[in-house]
């Protein structure tokens, strides 16, 4: 998917914004129609209003439409047969492409009950999600009457579209549908930030191999260059993070056991607001450690 400055898109023809925006929402070209007669945009904010609105405004039976064009989650299937590209990246960037045999035969009992009851595939914005969250949604949302799923599901249509035009649209204002994840140690022993530290967050998991997220150390000022998880929703689930403090302790030359008391110290923590700032610090010695929910 190449970016496309809103300019662009203000001064070209009808076919080629509808062109370029018609994956916004899944295999709807419609939507992008009719938000190009409210051109000019003066921002990416008034464009994505423009298409919700056209969402917003269609009859029961083309909002009907728009749900059942999405794929299913996880589906053998589907995947075989092809999916868009976009839908292909999302599932893959959560992991559905890689589930073990105990969540692919979870995904595929919630799937068939889903669409057993609502007779339309359950969506989701999967970028918000982990996979253990996803299932605990499935499971939440399966009891609800059609009414509220059809509503649930148009919103969470809204969300991937948010985050496709996010990242498509180019323009001088952002859409708010990004949230961050980081972290700093301080040296409470030494009385100072901790440098060096070796940091690795992982995704924990219920059903499937818990996955590493990205691997960091700390700089000067006790902090990673970059937000553990920045430029993207931090995903709803269950997360740890590991310090590798001994080797600090170590090389400054702290008197400790051997082995030391404190070596490898894992916080395990959940993330449930993604567009939120959740910030994770440890304050630490060779003999204790503490954390807070910052933000």
């Amino acid at each position: 998917m190449s970016q496309k400055a809103l300019s662009d898109l203000n001064a070209c023809g009808k076919d080629d914004f509808v062109g370029a925006l018609a994956n916004i929402f899944e295999y709807s070209p419609w939507i992008a129609e009719r938000a190009a007669s409210a051109r000019p945009f003066t921002g990416v904010n008034q464009l994505f209003a423009a298409m919700k609105a056209a969402v917003d405004r269609a009859p029961p039976e083309l909002r009907l439409a728009l749900i059942k064009a999405h794929p299913d989650l996880a589906n053998k299937t589907q995947r075989a047969a092809g999916l868009t590209a976009e839908s292909n990246a999302e599932q893959n960037s959560v992991g559905l492409d890689r589930l073990s045999d105990a969540e692919y035969e979870a995904f595929a009992r919630v799937n068939n009950a889903y669409r057993a009851k609502f007779g339309f595939p359950y969506i989701v914005c999967v970028r918000r999600h982990t996979k253990d969250s996803i299932l605990r949604d499935f499971e939440r949302r399966l009891p609800n009457d059609a009414e509220t799923e059809t509503r649930t599901s148009i919103e969470e249509i809204c969300r991937i579209a948010a985050l496709r035009v996010d990242r498509l649209v180019t323009s001088g204002d952002r859409l708010q549908v990004h949230g961050r994840l980081s972290t700093h140690v301080l040296d409470t022993h030494g009385g100072r930030p901790a440098a060096g530290i070796e940091v690795e967050l992982v995704e924990l998991s219920d059903l499937g191999a818990s996955r590493v997220v990205t691997r960091a150390i700390t700089n000067a000022d006790g902090r990673t260059d970059q937000p553990l998880v920045h430029g993207r929703p931090v995903p709803i689930g269950r997360y740890e993070l590991m310090f590798s403090v001994g080797n600090y302790f170590a090389q400054r030359q702290v008197p400790m056991s051997d082995p030391p008391f404190l070596d490898r110290i894992p916080l395990r923590f959940s993330v449930s607001e993604p567009e939120g700032h959740l910030h994770v610090p440890l304050l630490v010695t060779p003999w204790s450690y503490a954390t807070y929910r910052g933000s």
